[in-house]
């Protein structure tokens, strides 16, 4: 696997905390049917992943800015990079002992995502990606769907929860995507629907009130695979507003119409 220093450091970070969390996901199904439940298990489990993952990187870039889910942000002395880091993406799946989540870790420089990790230990599956070195699966190049007609696609996106605002939007979204294409998965961990756009299992991908460390390597590996990406309103950013929408190019256009009801 050829890859820039910051790359491999990355890889051997998400791995690192891959094992970790592999090992506590095993515990899960235990935990679930006992008095105490497994919330605080888990919490302590995403903690102890960042932890590892904070460690090896800072050591090994100890001027890089820091962003990150469960720790507070760190200014570093180099002001133009910074890690962006999601040590458990897909918590609610690990929870209820569901194996579909994923470690996350991009590198930002000057504003944009230059180096993304996507890791998903269950499935023994490590998506990245570095800015102009396209996008890959394990050793394997990746690209986007040829996919060309929307009535065959299909696409993945979130759905709001726990009395989240912006639930009448997603279900106005649906009713206009869901006529026109083959299906919609909410899979419950928007790092791998982006990694999934970009390896093509997906033909596109939208979401709103997403954090940065959601969505900062898998907007990477879309891009590098030859994916459109977007905010969902023009002229915002997409890692600091988190709403995205992606697809193919072919399938770009008519699909962001649809979302964006132009």
């Amino acid at each position: 696997m050829q890859g820039s220093a910051n790359l491999n450091v990355m890889i051997k970070a998400a791995r690192a905390a891959g094992r970790s969390l592999v090992k506590d996901f095993r515990e899960v199904e235990n935990l679930q049917v006992s008095s105490k439940g497994a919330g605080d298990f888990v919490t302590k489990a995403d903690i102890s992943a960042e932890e590892i993952i904070r460690e090896a990187l800072m050591e090994a870039r100890p001027t890089y800015g820091w962003l990150a889910e469960e720790s507070d942000p760190i200014e570093g002395a180099d002001p133009t990079r910074r890690w962006i880091v999601d040590p458990l993406d897909g918590t609610t799946n690990f929870l209820h002992g569901l194996p579909h989540w994923a470690v996350s870790i991009a590198l930002e420089h000057k504003g944009e995502i230059v180096s993304a990790v996507v890791f998903d230990p269950a499935k023994g599956e490590l998506f990245w990606a570095e800015k102009g070195a396209g996008a890959w699966m394990n050793d394997q190049r990746i690209r986007v769907s040829g996919r060309t007609k929307m009535i065959e696609s299909l696409y993945a996106t979130g759905l709001p929860f726990g009395g989240k605002s912006d639930l009448p939007d997603t279900l106005k979204d649906l009713a206009r995507i869901l006529p026109a294409c083959s299906g919609v998965r909410r899979w419950g961990a928007a790092s791998l629907d982006l990694a999934f756009v970009a390896a093509g299992r997906f033909d596109g991908y939208w979401e709103r009130r997403l954090k940065p460390w959601d969505i900062a390597a898998g907007l990477l590996l879309v891009k590098e695979a030859g994916g459109f990406v977007e905010p969902l309103v023009a002229g915002r950013s997409i890692v600091d507003d988190g709403e995205i929408i992606c697809a193919n190019e072919a399938l770009f256009e008519r699909f962001a119409k649809v979302i964006r009801a132009e």
